[in-house]
């Protein structure tokens, strides 16, 4: 692939990855490859549409990369040292705002140091998106890591329409007002147009932080802000905020899910695992927000009450690898592989554990299988954004069955309201549902699950990209025949 040139790109996205990996071949050469992921897949044919260009880190460190084209889209490498990977994203963004925005189930760590490499880092991507972007182009940037980028990048690039998405759940006022920096990081989100966020809850919360941060809640402009309720006022710019919950690209996952091998896969899978009556299911990332030790106690507490025969179930816990070199997580995964030693011990019998905890990542072509091998999926995280997984599972269950235990603090809740939502707080209620849906009748099953299918594949990831760049772009009317339309708050806005 060779470096490209050009008057610069209409649409990009700037996100902390690229939407490619480097991977090294057996002789020796790299090559790029696709990542998979529902973000790439939605925006690819936006980008591919519109002279498009993807900013972002390449995922190894100390590594200088010339901008190349992939297919007709334009790769532009931003390079991160090991200290910058150390202080930037393991420190700032994930051991400060990771746990703040997560309802701090662990304590934030408040360092200079690491917020004085994550201003550095932000201003690379910036100065990276403004090198890249054509005149009056339109730029998308992803997520926490980045949350300064739009400030930046307006500052030196005011002829551009520029918008923000957090993936993540955004605080309460009263959390985020811990953060050293937090004007910094507000005046930095107000740099964009809009600003989106996954729940109405998540997008009121910013809006308040925003008036009171910026002293409008005893201001005269403060009228105009409330007769506004879905913007801020900011150097002589209202900037939009609302709600655009994320989703998959559910067509793809069903198309696998009906093929005959993915059946036979699944088939094939159960069957090494002694056909258990019901199968449960729980597919996380390993990190502590996930909830993964409250579904396996809930496991504990049903075979020890005798209310599910051991002999009748079984359970796969798939924990996805993430962030090993820190203390915390390490901490968490001895507990819960001890967790399931506990339950093997207790339970299983020889050849028939009750849990198979694998601690790897898995292609999608075996986790689809793994889906539809599942009669229970239990996502029980404490705090998520939205959770793709539990839509991914529904996704696949084009027969209707299946049952789906839920977090209600899981942003996917609010759309999947047939699930069986559970707070993870709780463990006698996640109990009570595990059990509920390892012995629901066949009726109701269908019935919740019928929902939660209509739901996912008429909601899908595709329609998520278009509400919002519709939302900050939105077509020039014909006529103008009154004021400006106020913008919305909530899934509204998300789901034009």
């Amino acid at each position: 692939m060779e470096a490209t040139t050009g008057r610069g790109a209409d649409f990009l996205v700037v996100a902390n990855r690229l939407p490619v990996d480097l991977e090294k071949l057996e002789d020796g050469t790299e090559r790029w490859r696709p990542s998979p992921g529902g973000l790439v897949s939605a925006l690819e044919p936006f980008l591919r549409g519109r002279n498009g260009a993807w900013v972002g880190w390449s995922g190894r460190p100390d590594l200088d990369l010339e901008s190349f084209d992939d297919n007709g889209l334009l790769m532009h490498p931003v390079r991160l040292s090991s200290e910058e990977v150390r202080d930037y994203y393991e420190g700032f963004s994930n051991a400060t705002l990771w746990p703040l925005y997560h309802d701090v189930i662990v304590t934030p760590v408040f360092e200079r140091s690491w917020w004085d490499s994550y201003v550095q880092v932000n201003q690379r991507f910036a100065d990276a998106a403004a090198a890249t972007a054509a005149p009056g182009a339109t730029v998308w940037v992803q997520d926490y890591q980045l949350q300064l980028v739009p400030g930046m990048l307006r500052e030196q690039r005011p002829d551009l329409r520029i918008g923000f998405f957090l993936h993540i759940p955004f605080p309460p006022v009263e959390l985020f007002m811990q953060l050293p920096w937090r004007t910094e990081v507000v005046r930095g989100l107000l740099g964009a147009d809009v600003v989106g966020f996954q729940m109405p809850l998540g997008a009121q919360n910013f809006l308040w932080l925003a008036r009171r941060l910026l002293g409008l809640e005893s201001s005269k402009a403060a009228v105009k802000v409330r007769s506004r309720p879905g913007s801020v006022p900011m150097d002589g710019r209202h900037v939009r905020v609302g709600a655009f919950p994320i989703s998959i690209n559910a067509a793809a996952f069903d198309e696998l899910a009906r093929q005959p091998q993915t059946a036979e896969h699944a088939r094939l899978l159960r069957a090494e695992m002694g056909d258990p009556h019901r199968l449960l299911l729980g597919v996380d990332r390993l990190d502590y927000t996930k909830g993964i030790d409250v579904r396996l106690r809930a496991l504990r507490e049903l075979l020890i009450s005798k209310r599910v025969d051991p002999a009748d179930l079984a359970m796969v816990q798939l924990a996805i690898p993430s962030r090993e070199r820190v203390e915390e997580y390490q901490v968490m995964r001895r507990s819960i592989e001890e967790q399931v030693g506990r339950l093997n011990g207790e339970f299983g019998r020889v050849g028939r554990p009750i849990v198979h905890y694998l601690h790897q990542s898995m292609d999608r072509d075996e986790l689809v299988a793994l889906y539809c091998a599942a009669d229970v999926m239990v996502v029980t995280p404490l705090r998520d954004g939205m959770n793709l997984v539990c839509k991914e599972y529904v996704a696949t269950r084009h027969g209707l069955d299946g049952a789906l235990v839920l977090s209600e603090f899981a942003g996917a809740a609010s759309e999947l309201t047939s699930a069986l939502l559970v707070n993870p707080y709780d463990l006698d209620g996640v109990t009570h549902a595990l059990e509920r849906a390892l012995t629901m009748d066949p009726r109701e099953e269908r019935g919740r699950m019928r929902a939660l299918h209509r739901q996912v594949m008429t909601h899908d990831v595709d329609r998520w990209a278009r509400s919002f760049l519709d939302f900050l772009d939105p077509p020039e009317p014909a006529t103008v025949t009154g004021p400006e339309p106020e913008p919305a708050i909530g899934a509204e806005a998300g789901s034009r």
